[in-house]
Parts: structure tokens; sequence; C-alpha cells
């Protein structure tokens, strides 16, 4: 037997070299698979937290029902209400008439053509359904600097705060939804000039709007007692 049987094998030798490179192709993989992993469950969790966060509520022509479903929001109106004077049911009506409580609304796009999808009409968006422009005017106004068109808290205080604009400017009753919804619609300078005489249509759904404040206002008068008292008692947790 010679010296050369008693050698150490060449590192680039197939014996070496081989396994060598399949070891690091599995390890890459495996470090590729946890990544993937992870990156599986990271989109899983945001679509789901997503989709609790902005799925309207199963029933919108019941504001108990909405109320119920949804944490939170029963108080956040409420604060909304103090904050601006706006009863519950019109803002709420309001809301359900511009987004179906649907967190990002945006208004269906124009049609190019009449099938060709082309850019939507404004860049309102969210629950309120708030342009860009007055959505700031807001922000300034009302000092709520980083208010969200998409978070319902901030978006029910919007709309208190305009129809508390359309209560100064206007003259409007603060219950009188019919009005209110028409300068919410139409803008204050709109609804001083009356705008809206001109657009039948518009009429009907700020009437449609008054119909379903006034049903609000009588299915919260049986369970806003019940509302309260939940509020009160998940304070303590």
């Amino acid at each position: 037997m010679s010296a050369s049987d008693f050698a150490p094998p060449s590192p680039f030798s197939s014996s070496v070299l081989i396994p060598s490179l399949c070891g690091r192709a599995n390890r890459a993989a495996g470090g590729f698979r946890e990544i993937c992993w992870r990156l599986c469950f990271c989109i899983v969790l945001l679509v789901a937290v997503t989709a609790c966060t902005t799925s309207p509520p199963a029933d919108t022509d019941n504001i108990c029902a909405i109320f119920f479903e949804k944490d939170d929001w029963y108080e956040e109106a409420a604060e909304a209400r103090d904050e601006w004077n706006s009863p519950i049911p019109v803002m709420m009506a309001i809301m359900h008439q511009e987004s179906r409580f649907n967190a990002t609304a945006k208004p269906a796009r124009t049609k190019l053509m009449g099938f060709i999808p082309w850019s939507r009409p404004s860049n309102a968006y969210g629950y309120s359904q708030a342009l860009e422009s007055t959505w700031e005017g807001y922000e300034r106004s009302a000092d709520r600097w980083g208010a969200d068109r998409d978070d319902f808290g901030d978006s029910i205080d919007f709309i208190g705060w305009y129809n508390e604009q359309s209560h100064r400017r206007n003259a409007i009753a603060r219950d009188d939804t019919y009005r209110l919804y028409l300068a919410y619609h139409e803008g204050h300078g709109g609804f001083s000039r009356g705008s809206f005489n001109k657009k039948p249509w518009l009429i009907e759904v700020a009437r449609k709007v008054q119909r379903r404040a006034n049903t609000y206002q009588v299915q919260l008068q049986v369970c806003e007692e019940k509302l309260k008292d939940r509020g009160w008692f998940s304070g303590w947790f």
C-alpha cells in the first residue's frame, strides 16, 4: 500500500464537493422555506385584521344591530354627538347613504365609450365620502390632525362637525336630516343657492335619508340603555 492511499481527499474531489454543495443547498432551501412560511403567516394575519376592520355591519337597517356588532361604534358616535350636538340617528343615516358603512368606499368609476372603466368623478373616500379638501378643512377647524377617512370614529366626528357647520352657516336645525343631507351633498354654498332644486333625484334621496334617520331614532330608543350599560361594563376591562 502506497503513501497516497492514506492522503486526505482533495477539497475539489467529487466525494467532498458534491455533499458540501448539497448540504449548503438544503440549508438555503430550508431558510427560504422558513421565510416563505413567515411571509404567508403575516399576509394571512393582515388580511384577517383588515377584513374585521373594514367589513360593513351585517344588518345596516337596524342601528341597534350595528352598534351591538361593532365594538366602540356607539361610544364613538356618542362622543361625536356630545361634541357637535348632532343626533346619532342623523349622523348614522347620512353615513349609511354615503358609504353603507364601507370603510374604503369610493365613487364608482365613469365609463369611457359606455363600457370601458375610466376615472372616478371625485376623490371622495371612506365612511363619510369626504373630499380631500373638505377633510383637510375639518382637520384644521376641529384640530383633528391625523384623522383618517377610513376610521369610523374620525368619520362620524366629521359628519357631526359638518352638520354643525350647516347649522351655523345655513341655519338648519340640528335634527333636520332632510336639509342637513342636502347641505352635506351640495356644500354650504350650493345649499344657499338652492342648487338641489334642479335635482329631483337628490331631493328624493334626502327624503330617504330622513326616513332612515327616523327609523334609527325609534330603534335607538329601544336599545340605547343597554348600549350605555355595555360601554360602562367594558370600561372596567
